[in-house]
């Protein structure tokens, strides 16, 4: 009878309530008490009430049937929704595709300051009198609305999907017969197979990618021999510069790699740890090809002699250089990182982005940082030319002259380029060939190896057959490793002994294999960025925790020390840091004893103590121990508003060692 009158009272409030309101209901409940005492002590009461109990259950049901319907209702119109907002999507997204590919052909063939690709030269440059020293030695200049040849009325623009015809063709359609349906045309198994056959072809007509000698004679090769830069790069180029100017973006329009890679870069949209990328630089054999689109980049795996991609040229592409890119993040809290890639750095590309300012904090910090390493060849490259016009450009070019005139970056050329577009990538090309010679090398030396990064390549669940040894990743810097040699890691493990003394036990092992990105190589010689396959228990090499570690031949690496005394000397204002009412950044104060400086020895980012200071002198007692050698330069940074700041460098002029324990 309580659950029958329980219903009563519920539907008498969801069907008289919600229609009449509260009063109708009370009246309807009042009535229905009364009605109830005085069937109370009747037989018919119970009856009447199970009736009652029975009806309007059965009304729950269906009003629940029909919640449950609308509901589903709801769903579908929301699935329908999502489903038609994504047609919309890629319906707009392959007319832009178009709009992009119709308005470069037509800026290709426009006269207009900002609707072409752009060219560095000087202002009275000819084709056919320019010479490669005279491009090396030209004036910095922007010549903006040139070109080198006269496009034709046919001229076919290259893009890079192989679909184009078939979307422009379906576009076409669609607009025609006002479909709201979208079909991509894919390939089926026939034509991947004939498209494999075909690359494999081509492949093999290039010359393949030749293997590396067993026992070659490295007192007759250098880094340009065909058995080194075939497979291996030779130079590094590191892209520096303010955060967002689009440093991974040029490195991934020359190498197609996108050093972009970890879930919280990703997310964040930012470069956090150093990023790596190998690329091909060719040039077309063909005389009548023009500059610079003779030049062109490809991945670390590309055969030796690939056809000619531009339209009408029957040449082939020759292999002129192979890159290593150390891509450098550009966030302020990131300058330790960006001070370990510099330390294997041979040249850099400056990244400064058009519609900004010129030059932002991290840009000034930056160069600040490859002029204490005394890197001497510097291509800026003023990148989102695309979001200007002509008078805000040449603007710009004048605030970035005198931005770096007196540095080290002082005479260097300006390439205006528009990396997410491409634009004058092949320029860039020709100045990295022209521009940055390639260092000389020392074969006959002991081996070095600076690591950068470190990895663990075995995947979870592996089983305990297949684990396979770390890897260090890394630049060498003289000598030459191969498969099969002993090398020793120091410092090595760092541990504490019971007194609290610091105690370093050196890794041995052997190298087990040797990579450049793809490539498997026989031998490694100094020059771009190597992965070292060996031994060592895979959990040392996690993470990055060998970063800062010094790979060598056994028993040939310098010493270890645990304090060291420096020849300082300290910028006068502060980088990437500005007071309230002063353009200028804030003053360097001087060394105080005992406040904590972080230092950079090669790659090893570690804290340092001043213990004593004496005008240009002082010494310092480091956090961690490192492996470095006497009169090697390294950078000072102090901690300034919870970040690190680049405040000056030193040179190493003597320090207490430590015996490795074996």
């Amino acid at each position: 009878m309580c659950k029958s009158t329980i219903y009563i009272i519920y539907f008498l409030y969801r069907f008289v309530g919600e229609q009449n309101g509260k009063e109708t209901f009370f009246l309807f409940f009042y009535f229905f008490y009364f009605f109830s005492v005085l069937l109370l002590f009747s037989n018919f009461s119970k009856k009447l009430l199970f009736f009652f109990y029975f009806f309007f259950s059965n009304l729950h049901k269906r009003e629940r049937e029909r919640e449950r319907e609308k509901k589903k209702t709801k769903r579908r119109g929301r699935r329908k929704k999502k489903k038609r907002k994504k047609e919309e999507k890629e319906r707009e997204a392959l007319r832009m595709n178009q709009v992009v590919i119709s308005q470069t052909k037509s800026l290709l063939s426009s006269s207009h300051i900002y609707t072409r690709p752009f060219y560095l030269f000087p202002p009275t440059f000819e084709k056919s009198k320019m010479s490669y020293d005279d491009i090396e030695n030209a004036t910095p200049d922007i010549v903006i609305g040139g070109t080198l040849e006269e496009e034709t009325e046919d001229y076919t623009y290259d893009v890079e999907s192989e679909n184009e015809q078939n979307d422009e063709k379906f576009l076409n359609e669609s607009e025609a017969k006002g479909k709201k349906s979208v079909a991509f045309a894919g390939l089926d198994e026939e034509d991947e197979q004939k498209a494999e056959e075909l690359a494999k072809r081509e492949f093999e007509e290039g010359g393949g990618l030749p293997e590396q000698p067993d026992n070659p004679v490295f007192s007759e090769l250098t880094p340009l021999s065909p058995e080194i830069i075939n497979r291996q790069a030779t130079i590094n180029i590191g892209t520096i510069g303010h955060v967002a100017h689009g440093k991974s973006t040029v490195v991934r329009a020359i190498s197609g790699v996108q050093t972009v890679r970890f879930k919280d870069e990703l997310e964040r949209n930012i470069t956090i740890k150093l990023g790596y990328a190998n690329a091909k630089i060719y040039k077309c054999n063909n005389p009548e090809c023009p500059e610079p689109d003779c030049y062109r980049s490809f991945k670390s795996d590309k055969e030796i002699r690939p056809k000619c991609q531009r339209p009408g040229c029957s040449g082939r592409y020759e292999l002129v250089r192979h890159v290593s890119f150390v891509d450098c993040p550009g966030h302020d809290i990131l300058m330790s990182t960006m001070l370990s890639g510099a330390a294997v750095m041979d040249a850099a590309l400056l990244l400064i982005a058009g519609n900004e300012s010129c030059p932002q904090p991290q840009t000034s910090e930056h160069l600040a940082a490859i002029e204490i390493m005394k890197l001497k060849h510097v291509i800026i490259l003023q990148n989102k030319v695309d979001l200007m016009r002509e008078e805000s450009a040449l603007d710009h070019q004048k605030s970035i002259i005198q931005f770096i005139r007196g540095t080290i970056a002082d005479g260097a050329p300006i390439v205006p380029i528009s990396a997410q577009l491409k634009y004058n990538i092949d320029a860039v090309n020709q100045f990295i060939v022209n521009s940055i010679p390639v260092p000389i090398r020392d074969f006959s030396a002991s081996p070095r190896l600076i690591v950068i990064r470190s990895f663990d390549v075995n995947k979870p669940g592996a089983d305990v057959d297949d684990l396979k040894g770390g890897v260090a990743g890394g630049s060498i810097l003289t000598g030459v490793f191969k498969i099969g040699d002993e090398i020793e890691i120091r410092p090595g493990i760092v541990t504490k002994d019971d007194q609290g003394r610091i105690q370093c036990k050196t890794i041995f092992s052997n190298i087990v294999s040797l990579f450049a990105e793809h490539n498997d190589l026989k031998f490694a010689v100094p020059g771009g960025l190597i992965g070292v396959g060996t031994k060592v228990d895979p959990t040392l090499c996690r993470a990055d925790r060998l970063v800062g570690q010094v790979v060598g031949a056994k028993g040939n690496l310098p010493s270890i020390y645990s304090d060291i005394e420096i020849n300082y000397f300290l910028l006068r204002r502060l980088l990437g840091v500005k007071t309230e009412g002063q353009k200028q950044g804030a003053k360097v104060r001087k060394l105080e004893v005992g406040e904590v400086l972080m230092v950079n020895i090669g790659s090893t980012a570690t804290g340092a103590r001043v213990v004593a200071v004496k005008a240009d002198m002082a010494r310092l007692q480091l956090t961690s121990p490192a492996c470095t050698e006497i009169n090697e330069k390294i950078a000072l940074s102090r901690r300034i508003e919870k970040h690190w700041r680049l405040i000056g460098w030193a040179t190493i002029k003597k320090g207490t060692t430590i015996n490795p324990v074996v």
